[in-house]
């Protein structure tokens, strides 16, 4: 069993910063990527960012320049650095990593973060 634990959420104003996390822990050989997503009220949840074990990364146009995704040193943690917030930046931020783990490869999902940008 692979378990996500996110943090870093919270109320920020308009132009504010936020550093999210993701920790994996659990039966882990390998991980594939880490990507955040997003759900926003009433919407899809969308891709935000994400990277590879190799290193590729990928945001999504309306936070290029603004958001940095990365992996901490340890390989099982990723951070999403975001900058410059706006009020469309709010919304449950998840994490979602595929593992290869005891139980084989699968996708995991992190229970959420809220983020919410307002003055």
């Amino acid at each position: 069993q692979v378990q996500l634990v996110e943090s870093g959420g919270g109320l920020v104003q308009p132009g504010g910063s936020l550093r999210l996390s993701c920790a994996a822990s659990g039966s882990i050989f390998s991980i594939y990527y880490m990507n955040w997503y997003r759900q926003a009220p009433g919407k899809q949840r969308e891709l935000v960012a994400g990277i590879t074990s190799g290193g590729s990364i990928q945001y999504a146009d309306s936070v290029k320049g603004r958001f940095t995704i990365s992996r901490g040193n340890a390989k099982n943690t990723v951070y999403l650095q975001m900058n410059s917030l706006n009020a469309e930046d709010t919304g449950v931020y998840y994490c979602n990593v595929r593992v290869w783990g005891a139980e084989g490869t699968n996708d995991y999902w992190g229970q959420g973060t809220q983020v919410t940008v307002s003055s």
